[in-house]
Parts: structure tokens; C-alpha cells; sequence
């Protein structure tokens, strides 16, 4: 009788530890709300809506914040590897933490977050399914406190910049010197050239359109609209496998500036596995670069012309 009391206990002991191992790169809010004690995860909000952290987060969440924390200002790029070091260092994160990010936007920026993780060689990072959205609609325990975390001594032991795909890479992929699908992400007016940009959001591109060769397939193509959960994987490969995107190749994904491309780049290659770079460039480069090919099936060069 004790010794089946002490297994039992040493069961319920090991159970965050057996829930880390069975997660895979996408994580339950079920599963979050089960580990939200667990001192191997850090829970992080990469929320792009100015306030929306403050007014409320999953408790015991840190605040990432796009503009500045995840990319290198004033330079357009990502974030530096001392700065990557210097931000898990104050999060008190180590190479052994598993990290869960969410945010709003069903998961545009923290999508964007994840694959920063992995390009500093970081994998055992996760996305919520479903992000803020999902959590805050099934009334899940909310918090407006800032929590503070011990120091740790955060370094990168690698950087994976085979996960970017550059300018040059996506100008040879248009002429067929490179071997590999190009896909856009962005609404079909975007991509058709009819506008530059999606509704209330500032053009940031001379020219409209999208990059020769290139397939339309939406960000939100994989995303259940209810509540912003991913789709069934088998339900994913069969949509992408419609539009050309079954693995076979190498695949580029893009956007405008390359935070809905980021939700692609996770979909294709963290959930379906495939090889797959993220052209965080993305259209506010391609389209204000000098001598690069567009299709603009619209017959538009200026948005509305």
C-alpha cells in the first residue's frame, strides 16, 4: 500500500515533466493552464496592439515587444545576437527552458518570435494555438502585474541564418536560377496589385503587385476563424498540397513586412515539416527595389492608378 502511494506521488511529480515531452511545437491553452506553474516554462506576450499586454496577460507572462525587443533598431533587421542574449537573460530564461509564446493577431508577432527563437538556435520554443484570442474567449485566468525574474546568463551557441531567405535569393528564385517555391501570403488585392497594403495600414512600397512565380495562399488559409486554432494537419497538408506546397521543394514565404509570413513559415515547417525560409525582406523591400521583375496582374504600378 505505501509503495503504491509513493508511485502515485512520484506520478503527479513527474507530470509537467511528461507534458513537456509529449508537446510538440503548437501547445493546448489546456496544456498552458497546466503548466503555468511549472518553473521549466516561460510564458512570453508578443502582442503588436500597444496596451494590450497591460491591460491584461496569462499569468506570470513576460511582455516581448515587437518594435523593440525582436528587431534591430534603428537598422531593419532582426534583433542582435548580444541583444537575443541580453532580453532571455532578463527573462531568466536558459537553453533548457521550454518558452511558450502567444499574442494577439492570432499569433502574427509571436509566430515572428518563434522563428527569431530558432534562428538563434533556440527550438524548444512554442506557439499557443489559438494565442490571446482563444485564452481570453474560454475566460482563462488573467493578470495586469508585471512579474520580475531572477537574472540567468543567457547565450546563443548558434545562429541558424539558413532559416532567412534575402533579396537575392528571391530575385533568383523569380528567374528560375534558384530552385524554389515562392509563396505570398498577403490578401489576393495585395497580391493581384490592387492595393499595397492591407486596410488602415500606411503603403510602405513604390510598387504594387507580387514576385513572378509566386502562389497566393493567405495566411489565414490555415486558421480556423472561430478561434483562430490551427487547422487539423492532414486537413493542412491536403490545402496546401492543392496550391503546389507539399514539401517537395524548397519553399519562401513572404508577406509585406513578414509577421503574417512568419504564421506560414510556422505552419509549413514547424507543424507539416518542411524546408522552408522566411523572407522577412518581404514586399516593402521587393517592392521598392530598383530592377527586380513584378507581376502586376491589376496593370497598376502606383496603388489606385
Amino acid at each position: 500500500m505505501k509503495l503504491i502511494k509513493l508511485i502515485t506521488l512520484l506520478s503527479g511529480a513527474l507530470l509537467p515533466a511528461i507534458g513537456l515531452q509529449a508537446s510538440e511545437a503548437l501547445v493546448s491553452t489546456d496544456w498552458l493552464a497546466n503548466n503555468l506553474e511549472n518553473r521549466n516554462v516561460r510564458v512570453l506576450e508578443v502582442s503588436v496592439e500597444a496596451g494590450k499586454y497591460e491591460q491584461g496577460h496569462i499569468p506570470g507572462a513576460g511582455n516581448l515587444v515587437w518594435h523593440t525587443d525582436l528587431v534591430d533598431n534603428p537598422n531593419r533587421d532582426i534583433v542582435t545576437r548580444e541583444n537575443f542574449e541580453n532580453l532571455m537573460s532578463r527573462f531568466g530564461v536558459t537553453p533548457e527552458t521550454t518558452v511558450v509564446l502567444y499574442g494577439d493577431h492570432d499569433n502574427w508577432f509571436a509566430a515572428w518570435g518563434v522563428w527569431v527563437f530558432h534562428v538563434y538556435g533556440h527550438t524548444n520554443v512554442k506557439l499557443l494555438d489559438g494565442g490571446r484570442r482563444k485564452w481570453e474567449a474560454e475566460r482563462r485566468p488573467m493578470d495586469t502585474m508585471t512579474p520580475s525574474f531572477r537574472r540567468s546568463a543567457y547565450e546563443v551557441t548558434e545562429v541558424n541564418d539558413s532559416l532567412r531567405a534575402f533579396l537575392p535569393d528571391v530575385v533568383a528564385a523569380a528567374r528560375g536560377e534558384k530552385d524554389a517555391v515562392l509563396v505570398d501570403i498577403r490578401t489576393p488585392d495585395e497580391f493581384s496589385g490592387r492595393v499595397i497594403a492591407p486596410a488602415g495600414i500606411q503603403e510602405l512600397a513604390i510598387r504594387a503587385g507580387h514576385v513572378p512565380g509566386a502562389v497566393n495562399v493567405p495566411w489565414n488559409t490555415a486558421v480556423n476563424q472561430a478561434d483562430g486554432t490551427l487547422l487539423p494537419v492532414n486537413t493542412l497538408r491536403e490545402v496546401y498540397a492543392e496550391r503546389g506546397i507539399d514539401g517537395s521543394r524548397p519553399t519562401i514565404v513572404y508577406c509585406r513586412i513578414g509577421e503574417r509570413s512568419a504564421h506560414t513559415w510556422f505552419v509549413l515547417s514547424q507543424i507539416l515539416g518542411y524546408d522552408v525560409l522566411q523572407y522577412d525582406g518581404s514586399w516593402t523591400e521587393y517592392g521598392n527595389a530598383v530592377g527586380v521583375p513584378i507581376t502586376n496582374p491589376t496593370g497598376t504600378v502606383w496603388t489606385g492608378k
